[in-house]
């Protein structure tokens, strides 16, 4: 066995997701031969690749199959999570993928959806930041357990920087850290973009491979000083399955694919699908109509990334700083896990197929 013979045989196994072969894709380093033995890397595009067995598999099989059929194959992973800015990296310069979870209206769980989503991108490997930029309604500080803390400072060269709050894995900053709950947040417009490009500018969140932003419901200016202040990767619509949130959740999928903004839309999530009972665990009760998020994407023609029951614990594990990632429901933890396998691979195929991500530049 040579190196050239490993290299031919993985020629054959296809990324899933990308639609190329692993030698074409740079994707295979540090191959070792001795005797039977091989061994080799296999880089993936992000530590919470959900593709990582079959992967696994395709190359075992390859080398056997192609090469020496006697082989004891040993296949390595690491991870380089995939990115595609190409803004200068003058802000947030440490962050491969900034994605933004919107939704048309309010009450359907986007903060939820954030909070879970970016627990179980770092369960998966990855290193995350969540930005609840939600100014009027913050609730990241209470779904994870941080009421009443403060974030601490320190010193950049001629400026100070928050020290985003980290828990259960994950750097989290709200404005709910900064004031005081009793006090409504009573801003004009203005001077919520100025806390919002603070929120970016003006806090250490360091190397991230997901920056994770919930956004407030609707489609106004904070979206806009978003994506006019960073380069976002791309868009995760919520909704839920009853008409009304439907209606809503077309207008952010519009927002995000009209010509001054051109902001790609990496999918579509469906929350509060149906209730199940914890005792009559095979039953599935679809409160609020069925398959409405589904029909929506295929609508649109934009990517399904999962459908989020119902469950007590959900709104339990938020109101006590338990979010439903690192609580005991498995099968809360499973729909939440499938969910953010699909965002990851919508994520390194947007890097891998579409245009570089930019600033928008938005021209009134």
């Amino acid at each position: 066995m040579t190196n050239e013979d490993i290299l031919k045989a993985l020629s054959n196994v296809q990324e899933p997701d990308l639609g190329k072969d692993l030698v074409t894709l740079n994707m295979v380093k540090d191959i070792a031969i001795d005797g039977n033995n091989v061994s080799f890397t296999v880089v993936l595009t992000t530590p919470a690749c959900p593709l990582k067995d079959m992967i696994m598999n395709a190359c075992v099989n390859a080398v056997k199959l192609l090469v020496n059929k006697e082989a004891v194959v040993k296949v390595n992973f690491t991870s380089n999570t995939s990115s595609n800015r190409q803004d200068g990296k003058t802000i947030l310069k440490g962050v491969k993928n900034i994605i933004a979870v919107v939704s048309g209206k309010g009450g359907v769980g986007k903060s939820t959806i954030s909070a879970n989503l970016a627990l179980a991108l770092a369960q998966g490997g990855a290193k995350v930041g969540l930005m609840d930029a939600d100014i009027y309604g913050p609730s990241q500080h209470i779904m994870f357990g941080v009421r009443g803390e403060r974030p601490m400072m320190k010193d950049d060269g001629d400026k100070g920087l928050i020290v985003p709050i980290e828990k259960f894995g994950i750097k989290m900053m709200s404005i709910g850290l900064l004031i005081d709950e009793k006090q409504a947040v009573v801003w004009r417009g203005p001077m919520v973009s100025t806390a919002i490009r603070q929120f970016v500018s003006d806090v250490d969140w360091g190397e991230l491979d997901y920056l994770v932003i919930d956004m407030p419901p609707g489609t106004g200016d904070i979206h806009l000083t978003i994506v006019q202040t960073v380069p976002v990767t791309g868009v995760i619509v919520v909704t839920t399955p009853q008409t009304v949130a439907l209606a809503d959740a077309k207008k952010g999928i519009a927002m995000f694919g009209q010509a001054q903004l051109k902001v790609p839309v990496i999918g579509l999530v469906e929350n509060m699908s149906f209730f199940t009972p914890a005792e009559l665990p095979g039953n599935k009760y679809y409160i609020f109509g069925k398959d409405g998020g589904k029909n929506l994407a295929e609508e649109f023609d934009i990517p399904f990334l999962g459908q989020i029951p119902i469950v007590q614990s959900i709104r339990e594990g938020g109101d006590i700083g338990i979010p439903a990632m690192v609580g005991d429901d498995a099968i809360t933890q499973k729909a939440f896990m499938d969910f953010a396998a699909n965002a990851v691979r919508g994520i390194a195929m947007r890097n891998a197929n579409l245009a570089p991500t930019q600033i928008v530049e938005v021209v009134a």
